[in-house]
């Protein structure tokens, strides 16, 4: 594991994601050499809804990120439900594992100080650097660094003992390995736009707000989808508003075919007038992007590369959340990483790179599996609609589901709701 004298760094990440940026950030505070290669220049979009859950704030304080609200780390109470015409305001669990509190900040913004924290921590970080394909070692296939075009357009190369692809959901490095999308794992669709909000009623709202029946026209009186919609107050005037769906399969999302720009259109259109989501206060265009779901890109290591993030499908089928996720897997990298320097053979550094893999799907697998499971139901729209009108409404359902949608559950100990979902993942098949 230890950079030899060809050797640019020891571990390249490729992609300053948050996922990235982690494992960035996580390798250099452990002493390694870290190159983070990010193909745009910050700052820099990217498609989301923006919504950190009290399990990301977890990870980003285990970083050593400062989140001072003065600096706009808006803080949020928990959910706001909507469906079958009744509200609810949820609070965050109250659990010993997580914060109280989740917040939200664009991910122009979230991503550029990600980047700039994994600097301060050591990472040496290559802006407008496009990765184009893995090196691989002659004898024995392995990956032993990266292809990379500047922002001249000079072909570069880069060495490393382990490479990172922290490159999204379609991580056209792995793709490159033959590492391709599973078709067994639910895949989801989220569009977004943003709404200049101050002054009206979505300023700095205090809730996360979730819209559960997500209808394809008039609501009672057309197809109500497997989705949900959302509103997120930013703490900067602005508003993330969008919608999510998703399929058991990228096969039966692409026989919905919905238009799902025109119906985040109409959606906002029809929205009371107070809340100032008009054409003029719009703030850029409606955009999309897919959402990969309960690992459905596997193995997440296989000689010297290993997936993090979306490149690695990390997003929870249950609500779309990939941003804790991705901030853990880099943490879980980083460690295995660091662990395998150690190791004095090849066969046991390898051991201990795989075991990433094996840790992530312990922490993750069961869950993930349920969440399969979950979205196999809402995929019925009977299921779903009696689920919103006549479960919902039952406080102690409510209470399981606020815990189950939003991972936020004691893994040991707690109440009853904590130690049954636990129980749940830990028998539910980690495949």
């Amino acid at each position: 594991m230890r950079a030899g004298s060809r050797d640019d760094a020891d571990v390249i990440v490729v992609g300053a994601g948050p996922a990235g940026s982690s494992t960035a950030h996580w390798c250099a505070s452990a002493g390694l050499d870290v190159l983070l290669l990010e193909k745009s220049a910050f700052p820099r979009d990217k498609i989301c809804g923006d919504g950190l859950t009290p399990r990301a704030v977890a990870e980003l304080a285990r970083m050593g990120v400062d989140l001072d609200p003065a600096d706009g780390w808006i803080r949020n109470e928990g959910l706001r439900v909507f469906a079958g015409r009744r509200s609810w305001e949820l609070p965050w669990p109250d659990v010993t594992a997580f914060p109280g509190y989740g917040s939200a900040m664009a991910r122009a913004t979230l991503d550029h100080r990600l980047a700039q924290h994994a600097q301060r921590s050591g990472a040496k970080l290559l802006e407008r650097t496009k990765v184009t394909g893995p090196l691989l070692d002659e004898r024995s296939g392995r990956t032993v660094g990266v292809r990379a075009q500047t922002a001249d357009r000079r072909d570069v190369v880069y060495r490393a003992p382990v490479v990172v692809a922290a490159d999204g959901v379609s991580s056209r490095f792995a793709t490159a390995l033959g590492i391709t999308r599973r078709d067994d794992r639910p895949l989801g669709t989220a569009y977004r736009t943003y709404f200049r909000s101050e002054g009206t009623a979505r300023h700095e709202d205090a809730w996360m707000e979730s819209h559960l029946e997500l209808w394809s026209g008039a609501p009672g009186k057309s197809d109500l989808l497997p989705g949900y919609g959302w509103i997120f107050a930013l703490g900067d005037g602005t508003v993330n508003v969008g919608l999510g769906s998703v399929s058991s399969t990228p096969a039966r999302q692409s026989a919905v075919g919905h238009d799902y720009k025109a119906l985040l259109q109409q959606w906002t259109q029809n929205t009371p007038e107070d809340w100032g989501f008009t054409p003029e206060n719009q703030v850029g265009p409606i955009r999309g992007a897919a959402l990969p779901m309960g690992f459905n890109r596997t193995p997440l290591y296989r000689d010297g590369t290993t997936l993090v993030g979306d490149a690695g499908g990390m997003v929870s089928p249950f609500n779309g959340e990939g941003i804790a996720y991705a901030l853990q897997a880099g943490r879980v990298a980083a460690d295995a990483i660091a662990q395998a320097r150690t190791r004095t053979t090849d066969a046991a550094r390898e051991a201990v790179l795989g075991g990433y893999a094996e840790r992530m799907r312990a922490d993750l697998g069961g869950y993930y599996t349920l969440g399969r499971a979950f979205v196999r139901l809402i995929e019925h729209p009977a299921i779903m609609r009696f689920g919103t009108r006549y479960a919902l409404p039952v406080p102690v359902v409510m209470q399981f589901v606020v815990k189950l949608l939003s991972d936020c559950y004691e893994p040991r100990g707690g109440d009853w709701v904590d130690r049954l979902i636990a129980a749940l993942a830990r028998v539910a098949p980690a495949a």
